[in-house]
């Protein structure tokens, strides 16, 4: 069933402004300043407070909103906010998407550090990293002034720790909790520790905080990958079966000193160790000839065990400060990020193969594999091949800025405030990965009871799939084997990158302001050198490739805020922005085999927008808000994959797998939000609190390649954007009972384009509809218990090919709930 049925457009336009601007203003208008929707509630007045001393298009959380719901990271958070949308890995939130463009298309900064990635091919970090509990406020800018980075086309994410000032006098708090996940019935404990005060007559603030988070859970999985051929036919399954535990240690350092109005200093500085301990059995047939649901043919099936565990580590500081002097301000600010993800010694994959008759399946949404006995009994199988991997991501990132800003009083009571300043940027970014394939004549004549345990893998959908394979028992047959005589050159050397990237921008701006108008315009100058090394494996013979790259970028923003009084604002703004492709389409490794080759293009343009927003925010006294927002970005030279076999320096290949840029794309959507605590209805409504916001969003590209020799393309829409994302909330506080009901709905979205050809091939995830519930009860000042559930309904993650009947994933995680108690000394 479409979303559109249960969420008519129309309709919730009409409900989320309707809500708004029938509410009375109770309020003299302030100097209002940037757009602001809270994301998850409890302190709405703090984050209307940010609201009216802000500028440019933002929403936010704040930190007292993030503990209201089960929200177990940043990104599981920022997930509340108005055209924002997440992507899941086993169920958990972990990367962001902005306004419809993918995550590599937003920037993430800590307290102002730009944050690196700890994946090989991805530029913006997984936010799953970041612990929940170290965060003071989330904000997602989404309009762009010339003095922040212009590396961002859906947004700039800003993730703000505690410091000192933020409260009102000495903290110390201590939360303890546990997580239970009920799919795999375990539970794991987690704490956090959070201290701040303030020393030297007030001048000097210390805030320290610490969290250590556990989850242990598992997800069960059948999927196709999209192996319907032209009839409706299946050629294969995968049936799987994930348990992993999940360990997020981080703290946060915030050190300031403001020994006067106008004047600070500060230290800021964040680490986070983020392990995932995977263990993924598997099951899987390859039909000899496809098959239709029901029929039974001849096949062969896999046995297979993926064990790793990747430790990612994610490290911040910024050192800066600011001076006021008559008219003047001077800020200065240097900054390092450093990321970092290792898998030593990984099994990618061990395999055992057996051939039978008599497979097939049912029911071609959740296939359910059909076999003799023998299929799920280890007395059958035979080695294949192990895999094994050993790798290690880095990426830093250095900067340096520095700004200047006057104000002027000018006639007719108008004030004047120009600013300018530079800013030097400095990535560097490696991988290295040794891979080694291991076989019968390295491990001998081996069988899948030889690694096989006692207990067999438990599989809710047609039962066990056979005896559960021991990665300790696989690890001890090669340990007295020397890894390098087996040592796959291919993934190896292909695999070992270095790119090295240097930015340096200039920016001057001006903001004029008299009255309820204020007017802000400015351009930013942006010159980027790009360098790549790597390797070429052509047929067989290796080769270094060099690339260097140079670009400068003129960027241009207007923008306009008018008071039109009774807390009425309307906005318009024009802004550019600028963002690298991903790393891994920027690869210069590439692989030649006959007439076969795949190759990363690191000449590729970085991607341009230009972004327009319009739109109305009317504040509902201290208590709410209520803005209807339209924004339209076309971006230049956007990526996608293609196949450029037959063009010129490609004759008489027939597959040649590569990224290219297209001409344009194009986003415009809008953004409705409405949050509100209803204190003037009647005891005991007038303890609700009720949120909804919600995104509608459309996107066009063209991708294509060439068909002998000749070019062809067709439309699509960008991959991982949601045509409508919603949430909705409900909320009751008093009586020392804190309660929350929360939904957050996307429709289907593009998820990979599977023929530039073909829309027939493409992938596509369903719609997906979260129900998460939070109570709190306080007994007193200093003593708070918390019980939540994520995922009340136990919403499967199903992707598609073609049609929504022909799986090519379908998962499920079951719920996660959560008890704690939080202890406030003082």
């Amino acid at each position: 069933m479409t979303a559109h049925r249960h969420i008519p457009r129309l309709g919730l336009l009409a409900v989320s402004i309707g809500l708004g601007f029938a509410a009375q203003a109770q309020t003299k208008t302030e100097n209002l300043g940037t757009i602001v929707v809270t994301g998850q509630r409890a302190s709405l007045q703090s984050a209307l407070d940010k609201q009216r001393n802000a500028q440019g298009v933002l929403s936010v959380v704040h930190a007292d909103g993030i503990g209201q719901l089960p929200d177990d990271n940043a990104a599981e958070a920022l997930a509340r906010l108005p055209g924002v949308t997440l992507e899941r890995d086993q169920g958990e939130g972990r990367f962001v998407r902005v306004r419809g463009l993918g995550s590599d298309y937003n920037t993430i900064s800590i307290n102002g550090a730009t944050v690196p990635a700890s994946e090989a091919g991805r530029r913006s970090p997984g936010l799953d990293v970041v612990p929940a509990g170290l965060i003071r406020s989330l904000e997602v800018h989404k309009t762009l002034t010339p003095d922040m980075d212009a590396s961002s086309l859906g947004g700039s994410v800003s993730v703000n720790t505690l410091t000192a000032f933020d409260v009102a006098g000495r903290l110390l708090s201590v939360d303890l909790g546990a997580n239970h996940d009920t799919n795999l019935g375990a539970t794991k404990p987690r704490l956090g520790v959070t201290f701040a005060d303030r020393f030297a007559d007030g001048k000097l603030g210390l805030a320290v905080s610490v969290s250590r988070d556990q989850r242990r859970f598992a997800s069960d999985n059948v999927e196709t990958g999209g192996a319907w051929d032209e009839d409706g036919k299946l050629e294969e399954l995968e049936l799987r079966r994930y348990d992993i535990l999940r360990t997020r240690t981080g703290a946060a350092l915030s050190l300031d000193w403001r020994p006067s109005a106008g004047q600070q200093l500060y230290l800021r500085g964040f680490t986070s160790r983020f392990s995932d301990d995977e263990q993924r059995q598997a099951l899987a047939v390859e039909f000899e000839d496809a098959q239709s649901a029901g029929a039974l043919g001849d096949g062969t099936a896999v046995r297979e065990l993926k064990a790793r565990r990747e430790t990612a580590r994610t490290a911040s500081l910024a050192l800066g400060g600011q001076l006021a002097l008559t008219g003047w301000l001077l800020q200065a600010e240097t900054g390092l990020g450093r990321a970092e993800e290792r898998t030593p010694e990984g099994l990618a994959g061990a395999a055992f193969e057996a051939d039978f008759s008599g497979l097939g399946f049912s029911d071609s949404r959740r296939p359910l594999l059909q076999g003799p006995a023998g299929l799920r009994q280890a007395g059958a199988y035979e080695l294949d091949e192990v895999e094994i991997e050993d790798s290690r991501a880095r990426d830093r990132v250095r900067h340096l800025k520095l700004d200047v800003q006057r104000t002027l009083d000018l006639a007719g009571g108008a004030e004047l405030t120009i600013k300018t300043g530079a800013k030097a940027t400095r990535r560097h970014k490696d991988n290295q990965q040794e891979t080694y394939v291991l076989d019968s004549d390295a491990l001998g004549e081996r069988g899948l009871a030889d690694v096989s345990g006692t207990a067999g893998v438990n599989y809710p959908w047609g039962g066990s799939f056979g005896p559960a394979m021991d990665a300790g028992k696989l690890r001890a047959l090669w340990r007295s084997l020397k890894l390098a005589d087996y040592r796959d050159d291919e993934d190896s050397l292909v695999g070992d990158v270095d790119l090295k990237e240097q930015v340096d921008a200039f920016y001057a701006q001006a903001t004029w302001e008299r009255g309820g108008t204020q007017l802000l315009g400015g351009v930013r100058l942006e010159r980027v050198r790009f360098q790549a090394r790597g390797n070429a494996l052509v047929d067989g013979d290796v080769a270094a490739v060099r690339v260097d790259t140079r670009s400068t970028h003129w960027l241009p923003a207007l923008m306009l805020r008018q008071d039109l009084g009774g807390q009425l604002l309307a906005r318009a703004a024009f802004t550019s922005s600028l963002v690298r492709p991903s790393f891994e389409q920027l690869s210069p490794g590439r692989v030649v085999d006959g007439d076969e080759a795949e190759l990363g293009n690191p000449s590729l343009k970085p991607l341009r927008s230009r972004n327009l927003d319009i739109g109305l925010e009317q504040g509902l006294g201290r208590d709410g808000t209520v803005s209807a927002y339209a924004f339209s970005k076309r971006i230049r030279d956007f990526v996608f994959q293609t196949d450029l076999a037959g063009t010129p320096g490609w004759e008489g290949f027939d597959q040649v797998n590569t990224f290219a840029n297209g001409a344009s794309a194009r986003v415009h959507g809008v953004e409705l939000a409405y949050n509100q605590a209803l204190r003037s209805l009647p005891a005991p409504f007038n303890n609700l609190i009720v949120g909804a916001n919600a995104s509608l969003v459309r996107s066009k590209a063209r991708v294509g390649g060439y068909d002998g020799g000749v070019w062809k393309s067709r439309e699509i829409s960008l991959p991982s954007q949601s045509d409508r994302s919603v949430n909705l909330s409900l909320g009751w506080e008093g009586q020392g009972l804190s309660a929350r009901l929360a939904l957050n709905h996307q429709s289907s979205y593009l998820l990979e384009v599977g023929d530039v050809f073909d829309a027939a091939r493409d992938l596509r995830v369903d719609g997906q509809r979260r129900v998460d519930l939070s109570l709190k009860y306080k007994f007193s000042r200093q003593l708070e218990l918390s019980a939540e559930v994520a995922n009340l309904t136990n919403q499967a993650y199903y992707v598609y090919q073609s049609a929504p009947a022909q799986n090519a994933q379908y998962e499920r995680y079951g719920r996660s709930i959560k008890l704690g108690l939080k202890w406030s000394l003082f």
